[in-house]
């Protein structure tokens, strides 16, 4: 069938697209520059790229016609974060394709009441992200139980894979992080280090828009979690990640107050949204309707990631650091 994406040459377009072409398909990838995917692969010979400002587009009120006058089947839209951006396509493309697929969050959820998540539980966002997330995937289920035009909502968790950094096991960006696990050193943990973060491949991720495009008689009108099988704790996951470089993880637990006063502000920050949260997502729905099994655990989808960081020069885990 023919497909556009929209934001085709980010974290699971990079990954997606050629999914898409090797079954097939023909792909429109559209983005507003000419960045290149993450990841090199023969099947990008064969897409048509398009670049469209959409910010541009949709201040003068014409993204969604635009995009609806590729002609597509189906349309995934990888980066819309408001309401009104997805009202705008929605109006574009209503009566002219078959599916739409919009890329979530598990942030959707909010701070964790009941383990694991489903994704019709009730949902209390926190923040302008999760909160905006939540608005559009409203907005779109409502459209196609109304008869309108038929989505499909995945919500991936912390994408993990090569080409880019990966949420580490204080929930930051920090690359010390890894520096201070690779040598053996001290690690600071905030809190009890029993909260929980639910990590996911790129590629995962991928195989879930895949299924829901190609599944529509069991997708449309429905939400999934694109997680790994297994969450990990701030405990396994250091431990897990300390063993990659052949050491044990040493663990210095302190309350959120002295981690912030130890921490960067914006690495403190990053921490707290991610374990506050403390969430794990279900992937009981998207395995039952869809057939989805994702081919990387948590730690797994971790590991890749920082083996390229190591590799690209990105990481540098000084003299005792190295992965085994």
């Amino acid at each position: 069938m023919r497909i556009v994406m929209i934001g085709a040459t980010g974290h699971v377009g990079s990954y997606l697209v050629p999914r898409l072409v090797n079954a097939g398909h023909q792909v429109l990838a559209v983005s507003r520059g000419q960045r290149e995917p993450y990841h090199p692969d023969p099947a990008w010979d064969r897409v048509e790229r398009l670049q469209i400002d959409r910010t541009a587009e949709e201040d003068s009120g014409t993204f969604g016609r635009r995009i609806a006058d590729l002609e597509a089947e189906v349309v995934i839209d990888m980066v819309c974060f408001t309401a009104k951006s997805a009202g705008q396509l929605v109006e574009g493309l209503r009566g002219r394709v078959r599916q739409l697929l919009h890329c979530g969050t598990i942030w959707v959820h909010g701070l964790s009441t009941v383990l694991p998540m489903r994704e019709d539980d009730p949902k209390t966002p926190i923040g302008d992200y999760g909160t905006n997330k939540l608005a559009i995937e409203e907005l779109l289920l409502a459209e196609t139980r109304s008869g309108g035009l038929a989505s499909t909502i995945i919500h991936p968790g912390h994408i993990s894979g090569p080409g880019w950094p990966v949420i580490n096991p204080v929930g930051n960006l920090d690359p010390a992080v890894w520096t201070t696990l690779a040598t053996g050193q001290s690690l600071l943990v905030p809190g009890l280090g029993a909260e929980t973060m639910h990590h996911v491949h790129a590629d995962d991720v991928a195989q879930l828009f895949q299924l829901a495009l190609e599944k529509p008689d069991a997708a449309l009108g429905e939400s999934f979690h694109a997680v790994s099988e297994r969450a990990l704790t701030v405990r396994g996951y250091a431990e897990a990640a300390a063993r990659w470089f052949g050491q044990h993880a040493q663990l210095e637990q302190v309350s959120w107050e002295e981690f912030r006063r130890r921490t960067d502000d914006q690495h403190a920050a990053a921490s707290w949204d991610h374990l506050s949260r403390s969430q794990v997502a279900s992937i009981d729905k998207a395995r039952r309707l869809l057939g989805y099994q994702p081919a990387y655990s948590s730690d797994e989808a971790a590991r890749e990631a920082v083996t390229w960081l190591v590799e690209a020069g990105q990481l540098d885990l000084g003299p005792r650091g190295a992965l085994l």
